[in-house]
């Protein structure tokens, strides 16, 4: 069964930096479109950045451009999110997800598209 599993996450403060990462289990990293959504509380989740299957092609929400960057490794099954710049409005629980192929350029901020998620990792900006 293929697992998504992150880590990365903690607390810092605002103008700070974190590192997430994620490794999926399995060797099928490669063949899947990645992304990653976060979700504060009380607030629904929401799409931060997506990295097409061979890392070409990313796309970030508006809130988080400039400052996040998204890549991956598929040599090492792990996908990253680098975030520059904290602020406040970034705390929330940060979730990787992934689905198998390409992804539609209507879809891959759509939550629904994708069929894997990992159990998620806080991040907290004070």
């Amino acid at each position: 069964q293929v697992q998504l599993v992150e880590s990365g996450g903690g607390s810092v403060q605002t103008g700070g930096s974190l590192t997430l990462t994620c490794t999926i289990s399995g060797n099928t990293f490669s063949t899947h479109s990645m992304a990653w959504f976060r979700q504060a509380l009380g607030k629904e989740r929401e799409a931060v950045a997506r990295i097409n299957q061979g890392g070409g092609f990313t796309d970030y929400a508006n809130s988080v451009k400039g400052r996040f960057t998204i890549y991956r490794d598929n040599a090492k099954n792990t996908l990253y999110l680098q975030m520059n710049s904290l602020k406040p409005e970034d705390t929330a629980v940060y979730y990787c997800a992934a689905v198998l192929g390409q992804v539609r350029n209507d879809q891959y901020f759509d939550a629904s598209t994708y069929r894997l998620w990992g159990q998620g990792t806080q991040v907290t900006v004070s």
